[in-house]
């Protein structure tokens, strides 16, 4: 059975309990969208004493399956207003998974200015006062926690933008060198940490019993042919797409199909596109040397290694890591095509707690109302001190992209449910628009990867300027994304589970084999629509109609060069994907 750590900060207690009946055998966003949605009042304030939030590793997180690494975090969002699950790759699940915990909630709040902080051993957990972190960026605290309780502690931290209660704030998770550089970013859950007053978590696993998988002959099975299909994609494959140049490779792929969205989603074509590329970032690690390189990762047992190091001129590290979203958001959304602007803009993002695709996107709709000329990369370095230094303005950068837009009067924001959209231009690839409108979480791109199929030709090939089937693209991938999301391996491993059959099996197979359960491939979409219905339905009470499922109206009407097209998926079509 397993464990349920509650954190009280309103009466400053923790307490170790049994997981519910119904909460046996999920986890992951299964696990977070089931307990927010049941113990949550979907009409709360997000910031207010009665939303919870729910950290969850994966089901198999804390084995040995390749690229399992992942922890879900849930809560209603300041953000959006709607339910919420952000998730990160980071050593920080395994050791809570081994620890014997099948997930954490943070309840109630303080009712003072004070900070805590949660250390958690094996035997259960205590809240220490730890106002010494009070407003110290994600860096500094970090070096203090590790100093404080040793190299090998796992933890978690929000920055100074979640204790300001900003929407725009995530939860920084650390990598396996200790950086604070893992991101559960979207939707502003950092903020509703800094509402309960809770900076930090430590984890002390000695004595941690491990994960023990229920038939451990059929999940070496089914392990072996997932790092098989990992193995020998051209994707995640070492030495491919993924390894050699991380995420950031689909910078030139996506402006070369006319989907990268740039000067506040005007183009889909960027200029400065080659100068913020994976290519350009691997040529610099290079080049640069020192610090700088690629096929890092993000937690122990990622045997993809998307991540990087990026490093100054003279070797010296600047940050980690440059992923594609973030080189996207900060740089072409914002037409900044110089690498060190971009990678200092990260940094930047990253001490203050914020997610860089919300920062960017912010910071085009701020560019697009005259706060700072698009393209230039120190106005928007010292944009984002603003929030750093709380002033007015910086609050309300700090809301972001649809408040900042509001506040001065911009049209063109490209939101959905108030949050920014990611990478991908829907006017140029209609499916990712399609997961966009319509996912409970806002827009967002991780909901469902029709990217694999419509630019990448992985599972198939789909034109990206059809609106043929779109809607049931976007469905069957949001389905299977969400069982992924519960596993607690990475999305990436979509990439060879779509193209090679075997791959898919030894999923299932690693699940049956942990939990003991006879699921079969159609019990995936089976298990990915409940989720997806429990979040709707979550949403649905807290007040979010058929109406918030509509893209940017500007989309409507605007043209997107080079193909000229408008976003043309009809209402009518959007609202049959929850038919």
């Amino acid at each position: 059975m397993g464990k349920l750590v509650r954190v009280n900060m309103s009466e400053k207690k923790v307490v170790v309990e049994p997981l519910p009946d119904q909460c046996e055998g999920k986890g992951g966003r299964w696990l977070t969208s089931l307990m927010v949605s049941e113990e949550v009042p979907a009409g709360c304030h997000p910031l207010g004493p009665n939303n919870k939030v729910v950290f969850a590793p994966g089901i198999l997180t804390g084995t040995n399956a390749p690229n399992s690494g992942r922890i879900s975090v849930g809560a209603k969002s300041p953000l959006t207003g709607g339910i919420k699950e952000s998730n990160a790759g980071t050593p920080f699940p395994q050791k809570l998974a081994r620890m014997g915990y099948t997930a954490l909630v943070v309840e109630g709040i303080v009712d003072d200015d004070s900070r805590w902080l949660l250390k958690l051993g094996v035997d259960g957990g205590e809240l220490v006062p730890a106002d010494e972190l009070k407003w110290k960026g994600t860096y500094e605290a970090a070096r203090m926690l590790l100093d404080n309780y040793g190299e090998k502690t796992a933890f978690m931290l929000i920055g100074p933008a979640g204790e300001a209660k900003m929407a725009m704030a995530g939860i920084a998770f650390n990598d396996t060198e200790g950086r604070p550089s893992r991101y559960a970013g979207r939707g502003g859950l950092g903020a509703v940490l800094g509402s309960k007053g809770l900076k930090a978590i430590v984890l002390d696993d000695t004595g941690a019993p491990g994960v023990d998988p229920v038939d451990k002959d059929l999940f070496k099975e089914g392990q072996k042919k997932l790092v098989d299909a990992i193995q020998s994609h051209d994707v995640t494959k070492k030495g491919g797409a993924l390894n050699s140049f991380g995420t950031a490779v689909l910078i030139n792929i996506l402006n070369e199909a006319g989907g990268l969205p740039t000067k506040n989603f005007r183009s889909g074509v960027f200029e400065g596109a080659q100068k913020i590329s994976g290519e350009a970032i691997a040529e610099a690690a290079k080049q640069r040397g020192g610090a700088g390189t690629m096929g890092h990762s993000c937690h122990p047992g990622c045997i993809i290694r998307c991540s990087n190091v990026y490093a100054r001129e003279d070797g010296s590290e600047h940050v980690s890591c440059i992923e594609y979203e973030s080189s996207w958001s900060l740089g072409a959304n914002c037409c900044i095509d110089n690498l060190d602007h971009v990678a200092e803009l990260i940094r930047i993002c990253n001490d203050l707690g914020v997610d860089t695709i919300e920062a960017g996107v912010t910071l085009g709709v701020a560019m697009e109302a005259g706060l700072a000329e698009f393209g230039d990369g120190p106005a928007a370095i010292k944009l984002l001190g603003e929030i750093g230094a709380r002033t007015p303005l910086g609050h309300i950068l700090g809301q972001g992209a649809q408040f900042t837009g509001e506040a001065y009067g911009v049209t063109r924001i490209p939101t959905v449910k108030h949050q920014g959209m990611p990478a991908y231009e829907p006017r140029a690839v209609k499916g990712i628009g399609v997961t966009y409108i319509t996912s409970p979480m806002g827009a967002d791109h991780t909901a469902g990867y029709t990217i694999a199929p419509e630019i990448l030709a992985v599972g198939g090939k789909q034109e990206p300027l059809s609106t043929m089937d779109k809607v049931t693209l976007s469905r069957a991938f949001q389905e299977t994304t969400a069982f992924i999301d519960s596993t607690g391996y990475c999305l990436f491993i979509a990439f060879p589970i779509l193209d090679i059959p075997s791959g898919f099996e030894g999923v299932v197979q690693t699940v049956n084999g942990m939990l003991g359960t006879g699921y079969t491939g159609e019990d995936v979409g089976a298990i990915g629509k409940e989720i997806l219905q429990a979040e709707k339905d979550f949403n649905t009470r807290a007040g979010i109609t058929a109406a918030a499922d509509r893209p940017p109206e500007f989309m409507r009407y605007e043209k997107l060069p080079p193909h000229n097209h408008v976003y043309d998926i009809s209402d009518e079509e959007l609202d049959k994907f929850w038919n």
